[in-house]
């Protein structure tokens, strides 16, 4: 029998320093944005949209009012799906709206849209607010590493009156 290691696996640090900091649901939210087709299935994923996830609700954007109709039967169906892949009970219920579909970068591809961006697709404005979230994490190199994943992250678009008054909501 081995003796215990005193070191931790590097992915329970990083959930810890998420947790700690807050970051989990929008971290998860990356994910599932990524995986979406992976979760669900080609044929919904080229007809919906994770949009952003609060208070356990995921707000799930649909190309129009027949596949909202149809998902309102499924919702039981994707909540097991999402939780599945988030591990535990992230997501309650989902919120169906419909909205416009655009098309999500593949891994590796840059972003068309957004103007001033970096190499890896941030703006300067995300790559700021993300510098200000990580901002306690006290070693500089993962500080970085942390600043560039939240900066990267997809992000809910501002056009959107629901999910500007989600942001502008006071935590």
């Amino acid at each position: 029998m081995r003796p215990a290691s005193f070191f931790a696996p590097v992915a329970s640090i990083l959930k810890a320093v998420a947790h700690r900091h807050g970051i989990e649901t929008p971290l998860f939210e990356h994910r599932l944005r990524r995986r979406w087709s992976e979760i669900v299935g080609d044929q919904l994923a080229a007809h919906t949209r994770p949009d952003l996830i609060r208070f356990k609700k995921l707000y799930l954007i649909v190309e129009n009012s027949v596949w909202l109709q149809q998902l309102t039967f499924l919702k039981p169906t994707l909540i097991e799906k999402i939780n599945a892949a988030a591990g535990g009970p992230v997501v309650s219920d989902i919120v169906l709206r419909v909205g416009e579909l655009a098309r999500a970068p593949r891994e590796g591809e840059r972003p068309m849209e957004g103007g001033n961006r970096d190499e890896a697709g941030a703006t300067p404005e995300s790559v700021a607010q993300a510098a200000a979230r990580a901002a306690t994490v006290k070693d500089s190199e993962l500080r970085e590493l942390l600043t560039m994943v939240i900066a990267n992250a997809p992000s809910p678009r501002p056009s959107d009156p629901a999910t500007r008054a989600d942001r502008e909501r006071p935590t």
